[in-house]
Protein backbone atom coordinates (compact mmCIF):
# COMPACT_ATOMS: atom_id res chain seq x y z
CA UNK A 1 0.00 0.00 0.00
CA UNK A 2 1.45 3.31 -1.07
CA UNK A 3 0.90 6.06 1.79
CA UNK A 4 2.27 8.90 -0.64
CA UNK A 5 0.07 7.82 -3.66
CA UNK A 6 -2.94 7.71 -1.13
CA UNK A 7 -3.01 11.38 -0.05
CA UNK A 8 -4.79 13.73 -1.53
CA UNK A 9 -2.89 16.94 -3.06
CA UNK A 10 -4.86 20.38 -2.67
CA UNK A 11 -5.00 22.35 -5.43
CA UNK A 12 -4.66 25.99 -4.58
CA UNK A 13 -6.12 29.40 -5.74
CA UNK A 14 -4.98 30.56 -9.39
CA UNK A 15 -3.91 27.05 -10.62
CA UNK A 16 -5.91 25.08 -13.14
CA UNK A 17 -5.11 21.28 -13.63
CA UNK A 18 -6.09 20.10 -16.91
CA UNK A 19 -6.02 16.42 -17.12
CA UNK A 20 -6.05 14.24 -20.41
CA UNK A 21 -6.00 10.18 -20.83
CA UNK A 22 -1.86 10.03 -20.94
CA UNK A 23 -1.44 13.64 -19.74
CA UNK A 24 -1.38 16.35 -17.47
CA UNK A 25 -1.16 19.99 -17.71
CA UNK A 26 -0.67 22.63 -14.76
CA UNK A 27 -0.61 26.39 -15.07
CA UNK A 28 0.22 28.60 -12.62
CA UNK A 29 1.26 32.57 -11.82
CA UNK A 30 4.79 31.35 -12.41
CA UNK A 31 4.16 28.82 -15.31
CA UNK A 32 2.80 26.05 -17.08
CA UNK A 33 4.31 22.37 -16.86
CA UNK A 34 3.18 19.10 -18.44
CA UNK A 35 3.46 15.36 -17.64
CA UNK A 36 2.91 12.52 -19.43
CA UNK A 37 1.47 9.41 -16.85
CA UNK A 38 0.37 5.64 -17.76
CA UNK A 39 -1.10 2.75 -15.41
CA UNK A 40 -3.10 4.91 -12.92
CA UNK A 41 -5.99 7.17 -12.99
CA UNK A 42 -5.74 11.16 -11.90
CA UNK A 43 -9.19 12.25 -11.24
CA UNK A 44 -10.31 16.04 -10.56
CA UNK A 45 -12.49 16.61 -7.63
CA UNK A 46 -13.63 20.38 -6.95
CA UNK A 47 -10.03 21.67 -5.44
CA UNK A 48 -8.84 18.23 -5.02
CA UNK A 49 -6.78 15.69 -7.28
CA UNK A 50 -6.15 11.68 -6.39
CA UNK A 51 -4.31 9.23 -8.21
CA UNK A 52 -5.78 5.77 -8.35
CA UNK A 53 -4.46 2.43 -8.79
CA UNK A 54 -6.99 0.22 -11.02
CA UNK A 55 -4.73 -2.91 -10.14
CA UNK A 56 -2.44 -4.50 -8.20
CA UNK A 57 0.13 -5.21 -10.14
CA UNK A 58 3.59 -4.44 -9.06
CA UNK A 59 4.24 -1.53 -12.09
CA UNK A 60 1.20 -0.11 -11.29
CA UNK A 61 1.87 0.03 -7.41
CA UNK A 62 5.45 1.59 -8.43
CA UNK A 63 3.90 4.21 -10.44
CA UNK A 64 1.45 5.28 -7.78
CA UNK A 65 3.25 7.12 -5.45
CA UNK A 66 5.41 8.38 -8.23
CA UNK A 67 2.83 10.29 -9.95
CA UNK A 68 1.21 11.48 -6.95
CA UNK A 69 4.42 13.14 -6.13
CA UNK A 70 5.44 14.46 -9.19
CA UNK A 71 1.97 16.04 -9.69
CA UNK A 72 2.31 17.58 -6.30
CA UNK A 73 5.85 19.35 -7.42
CA UNK A 74 3.87 20.99 -10.94
CA UNK A 75 1.59 22.28 -8.66
CA UNK A 76 4.02 23.62 -5.95
CA UNK A 77 6.39 24.68 -8.96
CA UNK A 78 3.61 26.68 -10.72
CA UNK A 79 2.02 28.50 -7.15
CA UNK A 80 4.99 28.85 -5.09
CA UNK A 81 8.38 27.97 -7.26
CA UNK A 82 11.48 26.30 -6.21
CA UNK A 83 15.03 27.58 -5.23
CA UNK A 84 18.31 25.85 -5.00
CA UNK A 85 21.56 27.70 -2.99
CA UNK A 86 25.04 26.57 -3.71
CA UNK A 87 28.28 27.91 -1.72
CA UNK A 88 31.55 27.73 -3.63
CA UNK A 89 34.10 27.27 -0.86
CA UNK A 90 37.97 27.76 -1.40
CA UNK A 91 40.10 30.66 -2.24
CA UNK A 92 39.86 32.42 -5.14
CA UNK A 93 36.81 30.80 -6.09
CA UNK A 94 34.30 33.07 -7.76
CA UNK A 95 30.76 33.44 -9.47
CA UNK A 96 29.24 35.87 -11.99
CA UNK A 97 26.46 36.22 -14.16
CA UNK A 98 25.60 38.03 -17.13
CA UNK A 99 22.20 37.11 -17.62
CA UNK A 100 21.56 33.46 -18.02
CA UNK A 101 25.17 33.10 -18.56
CA UNK A 102 27.21 31.61 -15.73
CA UNK A 103 31.18 32.26 -15.37
CA UNK A 104 32.82 29.98 -12.59
CA UNK A 105 36.50 30.77 -11.50
CA UNK A 106 37.14 27.34 -9.84
CA UNK A 107 41.26 26.48 -9.54
CA UNK A 108 41.38 25.46 -13.03
CA UNK A 109 43.60 27.14 -15.62
CA UNK A 110 40.56 28.65 -17.56
CA UNK A 111 36.66 29.64 -15.99
CA UNK A 112 34.01 27.81 -16.87
CA UNK A 113 31.38 29.37 -18.99
CA UNK A 114 27.85 27.84 -18.31
CA UNK A 115 24.56 28.37 -20.35
CA UNK A 116 21.68 28.18 -18.10
CA UNK A 117 18.20 27.65 -19.37
CA UNK A 118 15.80 30.09 -20.04
CA UNK A 119 13.48 28.82 -17.23
CA UNK A 120 15.78 29.02 -14.60
CA UNK A 121 16.88 32.28 -13.22
CA UNK A 122 20.60 32.98 -12.19
CA UNK A 123 21.36 34.74 -9.92
CA UNK A 124 25.35 35.39 -8.01
CA UNK A 125 25.79 36.83 -4.61
CA UNK A 126 29.04 37.98 -3.60
CA UNK A 127 29.94 39.14 0.09
CA UNK A 128 33.10 40.19 1.22
CA UNK A 129 34.45 38.16 3.94
CA UNK A 130 31.74 35.34 2.92
CA UNK A 131 31.79 32.64 0.52
CA UNK A 132 30.13 33.08 -3.25
CA UNK A 133 26.40 31.40 -3.32
CA UNK A 134 24.85 31.14 -6.57
CA UNK A 135 20.94 31.06 -6.70
CA UNK A 136 18.90 29.14 -8.77
CA UNK A 137 14.78 29.37 -9.00
CA UNK A 138 12.43 27.82 -11.43
CA UNK A 139 8.86 26.44 -11.64
CA UNK A 140 10.30 23.21 -12.61
CA UNK A 141 12.09 21.17 -9.74
CA UNK A 142 13.18 18.58 -12.09
CA UNK A 143 15.31 21.37 -14.08
CA UNK A 144 16.65 22.98 -10.94
CA UNK A 145 17.61 19.84 -9.33
CA UNK A 146 19.59 19.60 -12.85
CA UNK A 147 21.32 22.31 -13.34
CA UNK A 148 22.42 22.65 -9.10
CA UNK A 149 23.48 19.27 -10.25
CA UNK A 150 26.10 20.41 -12.97
CA UNK A 151 26.95 23.02 -11.12
CA UNK A 152 28.56 20.74 -8.39
CA UNK A 153 29.79 18.48 -10.63
CA UNK A 154 32.60 20.94 -11.91
CA UNK A 155 34.36 20.88 -8.58
CA UNK A 156 32.71 18.38 -5.75
CA UNK A 157 33.66 19.17 -2.22
CA UNK A 158 36.59 17.30 -1.09
CA UNK A 159 36.70 15.54 2.39
CA UNK A 160 40.06 17.15 3.90
CA UNK A 161 39.39 20.79 3.28
CA UNK A 162 35.93 21.10 2.35
CA UNK A 163 36.74 22.89 -1.06
CA UNK A 164 34.28 22.96 -3.55
CA UNK A 165 31.04 23.74 -5.08
CA UNK A 166 28.39 22.54 -2.31
CA UNK A 167 24.69 23.02 -1.41
CA UNK A 168 24.07 25.79 1.34
CA UNK A 169 23.41 23.42 4.50
CA UNK A 170 25.30 20.95 2.82
CA UNK A 171 27.33 18.67 5.58
CA UNK A 172 30.25 17.05 4.18
CA UNK A 173 31.70 14.26 6.06
CA UNK A 174 35.31 15.35 6.51
CA UNK A 175 38.61 13.17 6.84
CA UNK A 176 41.51 13.30 9.55
CA UNK A 177 44.85 14.61 7.25
CA UNK A 178 47.86 12.19 7.24
CA UNK A 179 49.30 11.65 11.21
CA UNK A 180 52.94 11.97 12.29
Amino acid sequence: MSRIGNNPITIPEGVTVDVQPTQIHVKGKLGELTQDYSEVQVVVEENTIKVVRPSEKKSVKSKHGLYRSLIANMIEGVSNGFTKELELVGVGYRASNQGQKLDLALGYSHNILLDIAPEVKVETISEKGKNPIVKLTSHDKQLVGFVAAKIRSFRKPEPYKGKGVKFVGEQIRRKAGKSA
